[in-house]
């Protein structure tokens, strides 16, 4: 281990409360690039202003992995005796008040497999460079005071061979372009508005491009511009598409804006990440830009439509607006993952997107809230920063964003955003700003929400319902438990905005009035449980009624209600909110894993509903397809007091039989008649009957009948989108057999050339619900198809094995053998994505004795490695602790 890394391992933990405004800043930034993938050497101009306040503070620049060429400090050179280097970085102890500092570094892009600061993509014959700099990126750059508090304005000259790198993008508007000799060329590129360094970018190198225009509601005239190579732009028209729905709904539905001439996205297929809200320059992942229907599925659609908004709102919600220090992440990503749901939600139907970030939430989120990688939304220390964007930080600050607009309203919310922005803009925000902004906005104190970001673990809400027939009166008790694991000393109540309906036995919902009300006040109302219990009293109801709760998903905990399962056959019939008849299906299938199967009054309440649901001509294909689709694996196997992935197995298996078996007839019967209409097209409500049509094909076949595996190889060849292709191979490859050898060979023919549809191809095997499936993986991993230095490849292998019950859990241990093995591997390579797998292993504590002692081996000798990455080693010591 070098010097440079050893310190880096052995760093020591940030706090929260030992945040100390900056003792230096940087008014302005000019940079001069001589780009090359072999070296790179980087000019930094930066004018510094010392805080007064800390008039004694010598400046300090990080800087990681960079040679330093020469530096001098107000046009005067200084000797090695002026400033001190370590492998965090440069100190230039004398240097006091506005300096002018000048510093050429050189870095070598195409050794960089971390893909932190300037890197290769691809090869490097025909590679091209590009930037990823959140979070701590930029000083692998230059030397900088890399941290989110710093906004300076930046001018950047990029040099490069013409021929080599035709293309050359910055942040910004574009300020001029020329040639140079020697067949180089030369742009440059302002950018008018201050930033932290997490959000510079820079793209160099051989790139095609859509262009389109968007004119603002303030009037100004954007280009916009795609970038990708050339094979894959033909695939970016989703992504305009996107981009202006976009801008137009952020423009209607927060009053914002763009602020540039420009707006570049570019595609690649090295990143490790989603996708990067670079101001005005956003990176993306292939796999969230390129879309067309032969090679990308209607949840590929979904997912660019997605992405591309989310990124584009950044430009406000993290970007004009950013965070003064990376404990309030979620203030940009909890803020902006809520304003892209809303967005996808107008988009679409608003009770399917509902349902599934509700999904997330549970598979994620509350898995990590309830292990050892537990922390809070704004957690109170870290020691890796890269290991926090997390479920936590993106999900549950969504969450916490939906209850504020829940309490507030609509109109509420918009006054309170407003507000915030007219505050913030330009500035560095904390959790209290925002929390203070909407709550002056609306004339309230909303500061108990801070609570919320301060604890992790989950809180359980119970409900409890009493009828009084003589008075027609129904007391409702609603009760708090905050979540056992907490961060921080106060333990008060949460507030818990609880959306709530009343509905009779005939499937009618009730007029709600309270007691002590003049009038009934609509059907739906919400109110927040802001202490330990309290008790509702609804007048005028006319016999005993079923509660519908937490209507919408109004807020992130563990319901426990005390409802029958004759109750819940009637919200899966009758609810108007479709989130809410989806939990009410996911509860009768909870209550029936429970009981392994054998409870028959919830059994006939699940299959009467879900029939009923299904001869309901009305109800959204989509909608119906999620009520008759179980919880995911991981949620149910969190039933278990010990997790034994054999029982989870079997369990679900019976389950599954049950509502194929009972269903027959209906499902075999809704294929075939959706399968007659299948046309492959991109129409709106398309995607939705073909979510139907292939969980009806995955029903056929989850019993191994013939006629499913003949259904689901003939939608194979005569597929007409990849939906349909892809839903299939699914089938066949779970089925086994020269069926799914068959198919396989086929698709992999069809797509040798798309890498993106290569991953789905790898992802499909690694998910095959069989032991000897590790033995797949590994014999994938010899493919020249596969890259170890590329993360969505390794993602699509490593993080469906890791999901995989029968292959990652075999009970001898393999699976834990060999995954460990290749995060060793990859630690060398990309610490970010081995740090990212090994949390994988942080439920180990909840698995049978023999898995978990099989788990915690392979977590210790992990651990006992003489050179881990920070990252990693941050995810081993916390699943340990």
């Amino acid at each position: 281990m070098s010097a440079s890394e050893l310190t880096a391992a052995q760093r020591a933990p940030v706090y929260l409360h030992d945040y100390r405004a900056p003792a230096w800043s940087v008014r302005n930034v000019a940079l001069e690039f001589d780009l090359d993938a072999a070296q790179t050497e980087v000019l930094a101009e930066l004018e510094l202003q010392q805080d007064p306040a800390q008039a004694d503070a010598a400046l300090f620049l990080h800087g990681e992995a960079l040679e330093l060429l020469e530096i001098s400090l107000d046009g005067c050179e200084l000797s090695p005796a002026d400033y001190q280097l370590d492998a965090n970085g440069l100190t230039v102890p004398h240097a006091r008040g506005n300096v002018r500092l000048r510093t050429r570094v050189r870095i070598a892009p195409e050794l960089n497999t971390a893909l932190q600061g300037l890197y290769l993509s691809g090869s490097h014959e025909a590679g091209f460079l590009l930037t990823q700099c959140e979070a701590e990126g930029f000083r692998r750059i230059t030397f900088f005071t890399d941290r989110p508090d710093v906004l300076a304005r930046y001018s950047v000259m990029l040099r490069a061979d013409r021929a080599r790198y035709p293309v050359l993008l910055a942040n910004g508007n574009p300020d001029g372009a020329g040639e140079l000799p020697d067949g180089r060329h030369w742009a440059r590129w302002l950018d008018p508005h201050p930033k932290p360094s997490y959000l510079f970018a820079l793209v160099a190198g051989k790139l095609e491009h859509i262009e389109d225009h968007y004119r603002t509601s303030e009037g100004r005239d954007v280009c916009l511009r795609i970038y990708a190579e050339a094979n894959a732009i033909a695939q970016c028209d989703h992504a305009m598409r996107s981009l202006k729905h976009s801008m137009r709904w952020d423009e209607e539905k927060f009053g914002r804006a763009y602020d540039l001439d420009v707006f570049n996205i570019v595609a690649t297929h090295d990143f490790t990440m989603g996708a990067m809200e670079n101001k005005g320059l956003n990176i993306f992942n292939a796999k969230y830009l390129l879309a067309n229907m032969q090679t990308s599925t209607d949840a590929d659609f979904a997912h660019v439509e997605a992405v591309v908004a989310h990124e584009y709102f950044h430009n406000w919600t993290g970007n004009r607006v950013t965070c003064r220090d990376w404990f309030q992440l979620s203030l940009k990503e909890g803020l902006t993952v809520y304003r892209e749901q809303e967005f996808c939600a107008d988009m679409g139907s608003r009770s399917l997107k509902r349902i599934e970030d509700v999904q997330t939430l549970w598979r994620a989120q509350f898995a990590e809230d309830a292990g050892p990688l537990a922390h809070a939304v704004r957690p109170e220390h870290y020691l890796e920063i890269n290991n926090f964007y997390t479920a936590t930080i993106y999900e549950k600050g969504a969450e916490i964003v939906r209850m504020l607009a829940v309490a507030l309203g609509r109109d509420g919310f918009r006054r309170g955003m407003d507000l915030y922005f007219a505050r913030h803009d330009g500035q560095a925000a904390t959790v209290e700003d925002f929390l203070a902004a909407l709550g002056d906005a609306n004339k309230t104190d909303l500061s108990n929400y801070l609570s919320w970001y301060r604890q992790a673990g989950t809180p359980r809400l119970s409900a409890n319902g009493r009828y009084d027939a003589a008075t027609r009166t129904y007391h409702l008790q609603l009760s708090q438990q905050v979540a056992s694991i907490l961060l921080a000393a106060d333990n008060s109540p949460l507030p818990i905005p609880v959306a709530l309906s009343l509905y009779l036995p005939n499937g009618d919902a009730v007029p709600l009035r309270l007691a002590g009300e003049v009038a009934a006040s609509g059907i739906e109302r919400v109110f927040v449980l802001d202490r330990d219990s309290m008790t509702l009293v609804f007048e005028d109801v006319f016999a005993p009624p079923v509660p519908s709760l937490l209507r919408g998903y109004s807020a992130p905990v563990l319901p426990q209600f005390d409802v029958s399962a004759d109750d819940l056959a009637l919200l899966l019939r009758a609810d108007s909110d479709g989130c809410n008849r989806w939990m009410a299906a996911q509860a009768l299938m909870t209550r029936l894993f429970d009981a392994d199967v054998n409870d028959a009054t919830t059994l006939v309440a699940m299959n009467d509903g879900l029939a009923a649901a299904m001869d309901d001509a009305t109800l959204d294909p989509a909608l119906l397809a999620q009520l008759l689709s179980l919880p995911a694996d991981s949620i149910l196997a969190e039933r278990l007091a010990e997790i034994d992935p054999d029982v989870v197995h079997a369990r679900i298996g019976a389950l599954e039989k049950n509502i194929a078996m009972v269903l027959h007839a209906r499902v075999l019967a809704r294929y075939d008649a959706l399968s007659a209409d299948e046309t492959g097209a991109v129409e709106a409500r398309a995607p939705a009957r073909r979510r139907l049509k292939n969980r009806c094909l995955d029903l056929l076949c989850s019993r191994n009948d013939a006629a499913g595996i003949v259904r689901a190889l003939n939608q194979f060849e005569n597929a007409r989108c990849m939906t349909d292709s892809l839903a299939a191979l699914v089938c066949l490859v779970r089925a086994g057999g020269e069926p799914a050898e068959h198919a396989l060979a086929a698709f992999h023919a069809r797509h040798a050339d798309d890498a993106l549809v290569l991953d789905k191809w790898f992802a499909v095997q690694a998910a095959r619900p069989h032991a000897d499936t590790l033995d797949t993986v590994q014999a994938l991993t010899e493919r020249a198809d596969f890259r170890w230095n590329n993360p969505n490849k390794v993602y699509a292998l490593f993080m469906t094995l890791a999901r995989n019950l029968h292959a990652f859990h075999r009970a001898d241990g393999a699976g834990y053998a060999y995954f460990g093995a290749c995060v060793q591997r990859l630690d060398a390579i990309n610490p970010q994505v081995a740090a990212r797998l090994a949390a994988s292993f942080k439920e180990w504590r909840r698995y049978e004795p023999h898995r978990r002692a099989l788990m915690q081996s392979e977590l210790q000798r992990l651990i006992e490695l003489p050179t881990l990455s920070p990252d990693l080693r941050d995810i081993l010591q916390r699943a340990l602790a």
